[in-house]
């Protein structure tokens, strides 16, 4: 039976994939509250837009009288929560937004999906006992992996370093404890890297791409060596989607690509791919450009997405290197999007570092998720 999900951050570069699968490959209705931040793109759901299952609101998290009335309106089965500020170099530079959106914001909605789940108990009892509230949040929260051995599970303690991961962990222990203070039945899922088609040019798959094609240097941080487990954004959000639906409330679920690889292979790859597609005279392997590195910067994340493939039966589709593929065709073949995103509130300047140490804004973020 078709039902509908209350998408958080869906014009975001997780939440339109999860709303486009959604809306192509299911019958189930779709809201999608965003409000707009520099790194939501309507654009990114041109392809759905049009559908009579799917539905735009443009609404803040942090505003409770707005979550209140969308809840009433739309009276939700799911919520999917992604919206949230990511970008771990804009929270060393501005923590308090981080804190804000990731911590004050889920805060507000899951009072907000409290108060609907409990009107729900007297009015629907049946939607009341289907209702879902699913937290989309990352790995980082577990801070990094020593060495080269190990991965994280569910049940690895937190350990953030940035003011990024510390917000998202802080959303995860406010969700958790809604479920087991109220009842509310929530899940949890943490992921890694994901990149794909649709992200936004300050993260740095794409950023290495439009560098590339635009002969700009490719910053590294540090030596390179940083180690992440790249997940497709499609396979992530196939994957949410199932968590939502048939996933145990109170559970966590790790979701992850199996396909560790540091920063350095990562952008050499990125530039073999562009040669192989957009030959260049000189190498696109010439431009890498080893900077200083991000302060706190993790050295390893790797996930054991063991639980949800044996709960669940998911698995990624896309091997990293399908879907680094799939990847450089599409930015090469999306030149449109990716312009328009350059001409407004992105310009390539890197982040993080600026205020610390006086680097040029002319040298380009290389965040990776």
């Amino acid at each position: 039976m078709p039902k509908t999900f209350l998408v958080t951050g869906g014009a975001g570069f997780i939440g339109s994939a999860v709303v486009r699968e959604l809306i192509k490959n299911t019958e189930h209705r779709v809201v999608n509250v965003d409000k707009l931040s520099y790194a939501g793109n309507l654009e990114s759901l041109a392809s759905v837009a049009d559908s009579a299952r799917y539905t735009f609101v443009l609404a803040d998290i942090c505003h409770a009288p707005s979550m209140q009335s969308i809840f009433e309106q739309h009276q939700p089965d799911i919520v999917m929560h992604l919206a949230a500020e990511s970008h771990v170099d804009r929270s060393i530079d501005g923590p308090a937004e981080f804190i804000q959106t990731n911590v004050v914001g889920t805060a507000i909605l899951l009072e907000a999906a409290r108060g609907y789940w409990l009107a729900l108990q007297i009015g629907n009892a049946r939607k009341a006992a289907e209702f879902r509230f699913h937290h989309i949040s990352t790995d980082e929260v577990y801070g990094d992996l020593e060495g080269p051995e190990g991965l994280f599970t569910e049940t690895t303690p937190y350990a953030p370093s940035s003011p990024y991961s510390a917000s998202k962990a802080s959303s995860d222990h406010l969700v958790r404890a809604w479920q087991r203070t109220y009842g509310l039945p929530t899940l949890v899922t943490n992921c890694s890297n994901n990149y794909g088609p649709y992200h936004f040019p300050e993260k740095l798959i794409p950023l290495m791409i439009l560098n590339a094609l635009a002969g700009k240097p490719l910053p590294v941080y540090g030596d390179g060596q940083q180690i992440r487990d790249w997940l497709y954004v499609e396979d992530h959000a196939r994957a949410l989607i199932q968590v939502a639906t048939e996933g145990q409330v109170g559970q966590t679920y790790n979701i992850g690509g199996h396909n560790e690889k540091t920063n350095l292979e990562v952008v050499e790859t990125i530039c073999d791919l562009l040669q192989e597609r957009v030959p260049s005279e000189s190498a696109y392997r010439d431009l890498i450009t080893f900077v200083a590195d991000r302060p706190g910067h993790d050295l390893r994340y790797a996930i054991d997405a063991g639980k949800i493939e044996r709960e669940l039966g998911w698995v990624p589709r896309e091997t990293f290197e399908t879907g680094l593929r799939k990847t450089v065709e599409w930015y090469l073949g999306n030149r449109s999007w990716w312009q328009r995103v350059q001409d407004g509130s992105y310009q390539g300047e890197r982040l993080g570092l600026a205020k610390q140490q006086g680097v040029s804004l002319s040298e380009a973020s290389t965040s990776e998720l």
